[in-house]
């Protein structure tokens, strides 16, 4: 196999170089509004183990949410768990005839990344992270809202169809909103992979930034990144930026949010402030030019190795207050005093 080094030791493959990898994530449907509408919904969905949603959700005007319904069922049939910025959980069993999403906001862009377990003869379970900017506010000073939501439907004689999203509040999603749905199933032979690949990048000698080099704007973006080396912080940035831009929401071990408004680059590190030794982060990005970039990211980090010293973790949010530009770089950036490790990697994927 041929195998190309481009800026950052960033690895890149032709479609005559790499074989397409079999029975990865695959498109089983979408629909995005050309118009005003208070549903999106894809139907005819093929019975598949394992369903992953992306939902990017424009509003004008009043409060809108994105409560879910699966098969068209309106039967109170949707228990929740939730937090909202890191609160307290609240929990609602036979009231709702729709999985709530947990968070309205006037006026609000959003981005939600869910899952669920598709077997038909059990209990339908559900997950998903969401990130809200209300007022559709471009300002690095406003910080993002975050959500945490679990429930299930409780239906256990049918797979599910179709799922739809409704907007459940005063306004409806205005043109541009979308709802994609994945599926994934362990018997899957397909090559027609969701999410490309566009960098992968070891850091090949000790440094503070992990740059994945140019990548191909997409409006989806998935990326995940290990860092190694004693007192560092991993944090991002996008397209190399050095202005105060972001705008980050985060809670470290399970503890209160914190917020972090006109930041130079995002502020969402697992230990609080403190130096860790090794960092995993998975985070997925809304990438439209024309809007803020709405992120999600997780982190487990070690502060110490060992079985004595439990890791850290933390759930965070950030926005990137840009409006003009896609995302077409991403940066790994150490904010401690140590420096990132030779095997740190950073690796991304896309799709639009």
């Amino acid at each position: 196999m041929a195998i190309t080094y481009h800026a950052g030791r960033r690895i890149q493959g032709t479609t005559a170089d790499v074989a397409p990898i079999q029975g990865g994530w695959t498109e089983l449907g979408r629909q995005t509004l050309t118009v005003t509408s208070s549903t999106l919904t894809v139907s005819n969905l093929p019975d598949k183990k394992y369903y992953m949603v992306l939902e990017s959700i424009l509003g004008s005007g009043g409060e809108i949410a994105a409560d879910i319904r699966f098969n068209g069922d309106s039967g109170t049939n949707y228990p929740i768990r939730r937090s909202n910025n890191g609160e307290a959980d609240w929990t609602r069993t036979t009231t709702y005839d729709y999985m709530y999403s947990g968070w309205g906001g006037t006026d609000s862009n959003r981005f939600l990344v869910g899952y669920v377990v598709n077997e038909p003869t059990k209990e339908k379970l559900w997950q998903h992270h969401q990130v809200i900017n209300e007022g559709r506010n471009t300002s690095a000073s406003d910080v993002p809202s975050r959500n945490e939501v679990v429930s299930k439907w409780t239906n256990t004689s049918a797979a599910i169809n179709e799922i739809q999203v409704r907007a459940g509040g005063a306004s409806d999603y205005i043109a541009g909103s979308e709802l994609v749905v994945l599926g994934w199933d362990e018997s899957d032979t397909h090559t027609t992979n969701f999410w490309e690949e566009l960098a992968s990048v070891q850091l090949g000698s000790a440094g503070d930034t992990l740059d994945s080099g140019t990548i191909t704007a997409k409006k989806y973006l998935w990326f995940q990144v290990y860092t190694e080396g004693a007192n560092t912080e991993t944090q991002f940035k996008f397209n190399s930026t050095t202005g105060q831009e972001y705008a980050s929401r985060r809670s470290g071990d399970g503890g209160s949010d914190s917020e972090f408004p006109n930041e130079y680059q995002s502020k969402i590190n697992a230990t609080g402030g403190a130096s860790h030794t090794a960092c995993l982060m998975n985070g997925f990005i809304i990438n439209n030019s024309a809007n803020e970039k709405l992120v999600i990211t997780h982190q487990v980090a070690v502060e110490q190795t060992g079985s004595g010293t439990a890791p850290r973790r933390s759930e965070g949010v950030t926005k990137w207050a840009n409006t003009s530009d896609s995302i077409t770089s991403i940066q790994i950036i150490n904010k401690s005093t140590g420096n990132f490790g030779t095997n740190s990697i950073l690796k991304v994927w896309g799709h639009d």
